[in-house]
């Protein structure tokens, strides 16, 4: 067999990622024509359909999904060894792709953005929502962002931002119709406001106090993947929200919110990076492990 184009296997990987020709065009900034073609020669030259596509939609073919598999760990591996050639450059360059979850891309990431860019404007930063835990390196994915418990033995992982807290907050028409509760258990005979994952999960509301772990899942009136509807809901008097304190910290301030169970609600750490130790992280994701770390001496967090 002739040898196989490194980009064409690129490609492909890549619009698996993106889910779509058209995002994966613009963010390789080429037409969604010119990867479509890409894709019909490298399929024409294996012999196999890679993958099922519709107007609509893309799904993996059983052989798009075993050449992906093993794709995956390889195009990393070749990125990294062509970052090392780099490393004596003086400016980081290139992508820097990260996996996070909602909360952590909104509340921690997303105020980095900016000061981050502007300080290395060769690199690009591709970010991805994803609530469920995956393996970054076969996905392609440089960093991820989880919190401390869900973190790998083999990983380095580095703080992104200050501890958080997980507050329950209601309107104050509504505590003062239905009375605040006073220990945990007080919530399942009061209406709340769900989230609900991706994945379909409907985590518990964890409080802690002393040492002492209450689990719990109250009624809920409202269930909902996405938290701003939760708040709106909030604000609105339909229920309790136990979500984390940067999301209504101005509510509360402002008195539109108040917050229940304060002393069952502990501090935990914030969210950290992470990312493969027994790889040479590529110059973006150096630059911003180095920008985590001088935000962090500069905040004292």
């Amino acid at each position: 067999m002739n040898r196989l184009p490194l980009d064409a296997l690129d490609a492909f990987a890549a619009i698996v990622r993106h889910g779509s020709f058209r995002r994966a065009a613009t963010a390789r900034g080429v037409s969604a024509s010119t990867l479509s073609d890409g894709l019909r020669d490298l399929e024409a030259r294996l012999g196999v359909r890679l993958l099922h596509r519709t107007t609509r939609s893309l799904a993996l073919t059983e052989a798009g999904a075993a050449l992906l598999d093993r794709l995956q760990p390889a195009l990393g591996e070749i990125a990294a060894a062509l970052d090392v050639a780099r490393s004596t450059q003086a400016e980081p360059a290139g992508t820097l792709r990260i996996n996070a979850p909602t909360p952590a891309i909104e509340l921690v990431l997303a105020p980095l953005v900016a000061d981050f860019l502007a300080l290395h404007p060769a690199v690009r930063l591709e970010v991805t929502a994803e609530t469920s835990l995956i393996d970054i390196v076969a996905k392609g994915f440089d960093a991820g962002v989880r919190w401390g418990e869900h973190l790998a033995q083999d990983m380095v992982a580095v703080p992104m931002g200050p501890p958080q807290r997980y507050v329950v907050a209601a309107s104050p028409g509504l505590v003062d119709r239905l009375g605040a509760p006073r220990e945990p258990a007080d919530l399942l005979g009061l209406p709340c406001l769900q989230i609900r994952f991706d994945s379909g999960a409907e985590p518990p509301w964890e409080f802690a106090r002393d040492g002492q772990v209450v689990r719990l899942s109250p009624p809920a009136r409202l269930v909902s993947g996405n938290v701003a509807l939760l708040i709106r809901a909030a604000l609105d008097g339909v229920g309790f929200v136990a979500t984390f304190d940067g999301y209504v910290d101005e509510h509360l301030a402002s008195g539109r919110l108040v917050s229940v169970l304060d002393d069952w609600c502990e501090t935990f750490p914030g969210p950290f990076l992470y990312y493969p130790s027994r790889r040479q992280p590529p110059s973006a994701l150096r630059a911003f492990v180095d920008f985590l770390k001088a935000r962090r001496r500069e905040q004292g967090w």
